[in-house]
């Protein structure tokens, strides 16, 4: 397996993967697909990575900017994050999201923000000390590591193609 960055061919392949892994998902509204889209439209797709297996994509990774307080101050948020069904829990996630923190710390960004699973994102380095907030969302769920600089603290806002 090998990860990449995503070409303009891989379009298809990722939007495909998105909506077969977040289909089953109780949390999921659907909108994950047409999220990435939309970022890739507006020209917030910061870094976009796949996972590819004897030439399928079995896994796609998104990070976009973020403000906190609606200051951008070098934060990227991670997500939507998808691995193909019959590939998950086999370290393809974890190893998406290694490289794409690594990238980012490469190009000198502050840290990368996440709404997830703690018992999930912490295996990756993630943490929340209820410094950052999302809405009224409990703030266990709104993740960060930071790679310079201090602890964010304050409202995380995603790119507009999140829509809250």
């Amino acid at each position: 397996m090998k990860i990449r960055a995503e070409l303009p061919a891989d379009d298809e392949a990722i939007h495909a993967l998105t909506l077969e892994a977040f289909a089953p998902m109780p949390f999921s509204s659907g909108t994950e697909a047409p999220i990435i889209q939309a970022l890739r439209a507006a020209g917030d797709l910061t870094l976009s990575l796949v996972a590819e297996d004897h030439g399928a994509i079995v896994g796609h990774i998104a990070f976009s900017p973020v403000t906190i307080d609606g200051v951008h101050a070098g934060w990227f948020g991670l997500g939507p994050i998808s691995v193909r069904a019959d590939r998950q829990r086999q370290g393809i996630g974890k190893a998406l999201i290694a490289r794409g923190v690594e990238l980012l710390r490469q190009q000198g960004a502050a840290g990368v923000a996440l709404i997830g699973n703690p018992e999930i994102y912490s295996r990756a380095g993630f943490e929340s000390d209820g410094l950052l907030a999302y809405g009224d969302l409990d703030r266990r769920l709104v993740q960060r590591l930071v790679l310079s600089g201090p602890r964010p603290r304050g409202e995380l806002k995603f790119a507009p193609a999140f829509g809250a």
